[in-house]
């Protein structure tokens, strides 16, 4: 690997984050890009691609929430210089018909670079930091999946993946459906917290009730809607199973959930919450 700078896109998110610790402990050199860093970085701000890619090779790939992959980025990418590009994407985005990664994945498989897509199933990440946090602060989470169970899987070896892929040879044209080691369902899952928190947890995997929630937090009908016929078509395809991916490229076991809760529990994540809630 040559001394060029590895660009992480989306540096200050749950995986870039583990990404860039984890090739800087590699001593690799590594350029987080940002809109917050020394070498700001916006997908809405294309005078500021080239100076970040300038110099680079290869590139971790995140987009961030609900914006698609501009079709310029990547033949932009390629002509000033990067050759390797890893694209974080997510577990089942055909039967779900996420339409923006679906283009992400076919841009990048047209390109003429070498890629590696990084498929990714829900991120244990988002019960403390991430979209589910102030649901497990408030007790109740509602995401009509029912009981379907789904294979939570953590950055860490999320980034673990990525980075190899990043930095070592064999990758190139990959697909990799990156899982957690066992299958639960989030009322599992939420149970865990429970457990590890002593903070009272409850599940609501229905339609109704999923729909009553995110309406009146003001949210579009037809969005919400479309979320619904989404997650039908993910619990259509049944339980979740965990792929062997994380132990297969890193030569690790990936993460079991009930040690990220007692790790995230013992760093405080959800400490503060005790306070919070009413007595």
């Amino acid at each position: 690997m040559s001394n060029a700078p590895v660009l992480v896109l989306g540096a200050h998110g749950s995986t870039g984050r583990q990404v860039l610790t984890r090739l800087r402990d590699a001593g690799r050199p590594v350029r987080p890009a940002s809109r917050g860093t020394d070498i700001p970085f916006d997908w809405n701000d294309d005078t500021t691609w080239e100076p970040a890619l300038a110099g680079t090779e290869r590139v971790y790939l995140m987009l961030p929430h609900e914006l698609p992959l501009r079709p310029d980025f990547v033949p932009r990418a390629l002509a000033a210089g990067v050759r390797r590009l890893v694209l974080l994407s997510s577990r089942a985005v055909e039967e779900m018909g996420d339409d923006r990664l679906l283009e992400a994945e076919r841009m990048v498989r047209d390109s003429e670079a070498e890629w590696t897509v990084v498929r990714a199933d829900w991120f244990n990440q988002n019960f403390d930091e991430g979209v589910f946090r102030r649901a497990v602060l408030d007790g109740t989470l509602a995401i009509p999946l029912g009981e379907c169970r789904q294979t939570f899987v953590d950055t860490d070896d999320i980034a673990a993946v990525a980075v190899a892929a990043l930095t070592e040879e064999g990758h190139a044209g990959g697909t990799y459906e990156v899982t957690g080691p066992e299958a639960l369902s989030f009322a599992d899952a939420l149970a865990v917290i429970g457990r590890a928190t002593g903070l009272p947890q409850a599940f609501h995997g229905d339609e109704d009730t999923y729909r009553t929630r995110q309406l009146a937090e003001g949210r579009p009908a037809d969005a919400v809607e479309h979320e619904i016929g989404a997650y039908t078509s993910l619990a259509a395809l049944g339980d979740a199973r965990p792929s062997d991916t994380v132990r297969r490229v890193t030569g690790r076991h990936p993460k079991t959930f009930a040690t990220y809760v007692r790790e995230a529990a013992a760093s405080g994540a959800w400490a503060h919450s005790r306070e919070a809630r009413p007595s």
